[in-house]
């Protein structure tokens, strides 16, 4: 009681003088080492090791739990430092590859992911990533990327807003019938996470500037409906070195694949060396799709976007995932280069 007393007063006193709090847990550490002390140095009856315990087990013990306290706290310290965070708790101005304390607390449970954790969470915010198509698959993949904090994410499409689109491309609203998809998805994403920046390129692409759009990205996911823009997207990442993620919609069934010959995967080409007739590959407005589908393939695409940003499990490099919605089924497929492809067969990594 002596010892709990005296360090009372000394806190106490502390904060009435204005003490700084690490020199008022210093006196007070100084006052528990005082009292191990006479334990051990005092003879057994004497009044000082009465007065403060008795024997020097109690107060080791205290000392112990007051280390492991002591350490824990360092501990979290450190994680916050690395992630952004000082030890007084006030978030510096975020930069990158840095976080403000409400992005810590927005993105915790990626972070405690012994997958993603801060460093993952720290290749997101860093990561630059181009969706080509605001559409039905672009949109779950521009909500997910833009809600899992990808810190530069690029949205290229000509297209605007139709009341046909809004039963499967969830991201527009009824009011932005009209607005370019681009505009209309921007506005949607920074004001579900203002933390990142969105790109929008409201026009055509081409080969005039699919080279230099591309290089400033880390990876492009791929949501358009024609095979010349594919097949666009498919030879201007090959030649940049980044992967291409693709995803596909019929009806009730979708498909989705990592293109990426730099990591020994195909490239889309090779899978798909010819276009199909046209009657064969009806597009959406044609065939018909249900509603639904596109958000199970986008957030497939996101998560194999995130999955290789971050170094989480194994990507769909060499696979190809077909999703039956009609009757519930999940099938993959191997798929493989092929050795005369013009497109990949010089940058293959094998």
């Amino acid at each position: 009681m002596l010892v709990i007393i005296l360090a009372a007063a000394l806190w106490g006193l502390g904060a009435l003088m204005g003490t700084p709090r690490n020199l008022r847990w210093m006196m007070i550490a100084l006052l528990i080492l005082a009292a191990v002390g006479i334990q051990l140095v005092f003879p057994d009856g004497h009044p000082l090791r009465a007065a403060t315990g008795g024997s020097a087990a109690l107060w080791l013990i205290v000392v112990g739990i007051a280390a492991v306290v002591w350490g824990y706290g360092r501990l979290i310290a450190g994680l916050r430092k690395r992630t952004g965070v000082d030890d007084s708790g006030k978030a510096p101005a975020p930069k990158q590859g840095s976080f403000s304390g409400t992005e810590l607390d927005r993105y915790a449970r990626h972070i405690v992911l012994r997958e993603v954790g801060g460093a993952g969470q720290k290749a997101l915010k860093n990561a630059k990533v181009l969706v080509v198509g605001a559409g039905g698959l672009g949109a779950p993949v521009l909500q997910y990327l833009g809600a899992a904090g990808v810190g530069t994410i690029g949205v290229i499409d000509n297209d605007t807003v139709e009341n046909t689109n809004l039963h499967r491309q969830v991201i527009h609203k009824d009011a932005a019938i009209g607005m370019a998809k681009v505009f209309s998805a921007q506005r949607e994403m920074t004001a579900q996470n203002p933390f990142i920046t969105v790109r929008p390129y409201n026009r055509t692409l081409d080969d005039t500037i699919a080279e230099e759009l591309f290089a400033d990205y880390d990876m492009v996911l791929d949501g358009t409906d024609n095979f010349d823009t594919r097949y666009l997207v498919n030879a201007t990442c090959v030649a940049a070195g980044i992967p291409m993620i693709s995803g596909a919609l019929s009806q009730w069934e979708g498909q989705i694949s990592v293109f990426d010959p730099a990591h020994g995967a195909p490239c889309y080409r090779c899978i798909f060396p010819q276009a199909p007739a046209p009657h064969l590959a009806p597009s959406c407005a044609e065939a018909g799709v249900i509603g639904p589908l596109p958000g199970v393939i986008g957030a497939m695409m996101a998560m194999e976007a995130i999955k290789i940003i971050t170094g989480a499990g194994a990507p769909l490099r060499g696979q190809m995932m077909i999703y039956d919605a009609l009757y519930g089924e999940n099938r993959s497929i191997r798929i493989a280069p092929r050795a005369d492809c013009p497109v990949c067969t010089s940058v293959r990594r094998l």
